[in-house]
């Protein structure tokens, strides 16, 4: 996963409002009156957001399994610690003031098992009080603007054509990723990749960090303080490690 893909990853996301990802996280920080210094981007990809932080004065560790996003991740800064680990299975070195999974990472992890695991070990590497943030494609999106849906995205060196198939039995939506790299004038080069993403109810979300020890603050609206709407697309949930500190 994330291997050819990794190449034409930021071209093909060059639409996304990285900035307003790094604002937002700004925002709740100020909210939840906190002032973090040491943060951990879990799926932190080819670490566009991550460098932002880090450029914002942050100490920023990125953890990915991909080692080709990584490798490109490294080239946009030298201000950030990049460890190439499983986010269901990550290890640090010592605790961190705020975790965050940007761009519906959460969704990749496919197993329940495997995110009630990685929900306890954000709540280890927490420091008390300290934040977990994270995005999730909604199970509207799934159903409703992805399902059966084909996108097409032509940039002047990659051609990718992206179909989504929903199995709602399961809850899993297969990304079938063709892509065309130009190699050379008019040749380009073909690569296939399938990608997986799991619908999750924020409901459920609430029940497995209520089970990790972790306090959910509230479910928004991509972007906002608002609850989110039955047609919403996007939407964060904000946890806290709560005790004493130390």
């Amino acid at each position: 996963m994330y291997n050819s893909f990794a190449r034409g990853y930021d071209l093909l996301t060059d639409n996304i409002a990285y900035k307003q990802f790094a604002d937002y996280y700004e925002e709740i920080f100020a909210r939840q009156g906190i002032k973090p210094e040491l943060v951990l981007d879990l799926g932190c990809g080819t670490g566009t957001v991550t460098a932002m932080m880090a450029n914002r004065g942050y100490d920023m560790i990125g953890v990915d399994i991909s080692g080709e996003m990584l490798n490109i991740a490294r080239t946009k800064t030298d201000k950030v610690l990049f460890l190439q680990q499983d986010m269901t299975d990550f290890e640090l070195y010592g605790t961190v003031d705020v975790i965050y999974s940007a761009l519906d990472a959460v969704n990749y992890v496919l197993s329940k098992k495997d995110l009630k695991r990685m929900f306890r070990l954000v709540k280890n590497y927490l420091n008390f009080g300290g934040i977990f943030i994270f995005d999730i494609n909604t199970p509207h999106k799934f159903q409703n603007v992805l399902d059966g849906n084909t996108f097409v995205y032509d940039k002047e060196s990659v051609y990718c054509v992206w179909q989504n198939e929903l199995d709602k039995r399961s809850g899993i939506c297969t990304f079938f990723i063709d892509l065309f790299y130009r190699e050379k004038g008019t040749l380009f080069e073909r690569f296939y990749e399938e990608h997986y993403e799991r619908a999750y109810a924020p409901g459920e979300l609430g029940t497995m960090l209520k089970e990790a020890g972790l306090k959910l603050l509230g479910t928004y609206d991509a972007f906002s303080f608002r609850r989110p709407k039955p047609a919403s697309e996007r939407i964060f949930m904000v946890a806290q490690k709560i005790g004493e500190s130390r």
